[in-house]
């Protein structure tokens, strides 16, 4: 794949490192050209000093043949308008953009891109530690309609397959973080003390998920 990313603050130089190590063809996009010394003498890929919502120095980066565009400077208003420029001019599929301002990013989530809210993520983040109890949402799908919650389990659960969880309360759990690492799920997975499970969920069925996982299994151990 080859990305192109807006931004080369801590986030946007972090982010191009790790696709790099995957393998990933990278080029960067930033205003201040000493923000490319944040990604140090080891980086291969490309580096270009302007506005990311800029045509030409778009397709300086690559952007006409990118498989991904990522906007992650620190202005709301750039990162849209770059973002809407890379899907709707330049046809780039995989784009999302950050926003601090969590009403303009679910306005722009209901228009299709992806969004991460930092202060609502930090936030719900730091809940989860002190108030793990309760339905925490950690992703909802642009059309609305399908997120992941934080679901918290029962600890007569612990022991048994988790595909029985998942039928009696009626979703799919989606990823579980056990000793700090995140794990996918398989027929054989049992659940242990201390896991996280993070549950596939609409709206109308999410309270209902949480109170069969927060309940002891029906007819006991």
């Amino acid at each position: 794949m080859h990305v192109v990313i807006m931004g080369c603050g801590r986030v946007g130089s972090t982010l191009a490192h790790s696709l790099e190590s995957r393998g990933h063809s990278v080029a960067v996009i930033d205003q201040d050209a000493d923000a490319f010394r944040r990604l140090g003498p080891d980086f291969a890929g490309i580096t270009v000093t302007g506005a990311g919502f800029d045509g030409e120095v778009l397709r300086q980066a690559g952007i006409e043949r990118a498989d991904a565009f990522a906007a992650v400077s620190s202005g709301d208003n750039s990162n849209i308008i770059s973002a809407r420029l890379a899907r709707e001019t330049f046809g780039v599929s995989r784009v999302a953009a950050r926003i601090y301002d969590q009403r303009r990013a679910q306005v722009y989530e209901r228009l299709g891109i992806p969004t991460v809210a930092t202060v609502r993520w930090t936030a719900d983040r730091m809940l989860r530690h002190l108030v793990p109890e309760g339905n925490i949402e950690i992703f909802r799908d642009p059309t609305s309609t399908v997120s992941i919650i934080e679901v918290p389990v029962h600890k007569e659960w612990v022991g048994r397959p988790l595909h029985q969880l998942e039928e009696a309360a009626g979703a799919r759990v989606a990823y579980l973080i056990r000793f700090g690492i995140g794990t996918l799920p398989t027929a054989s997975t049992v659940v242990q003390e201390g896991d996280q499970l993070y549950v596939l969920v609409t709206d109308d069925i999410a309270a209902s998920v949480t109170a069969v996982a927060a309940a002891p299994p029906e007819g006991g151990l």
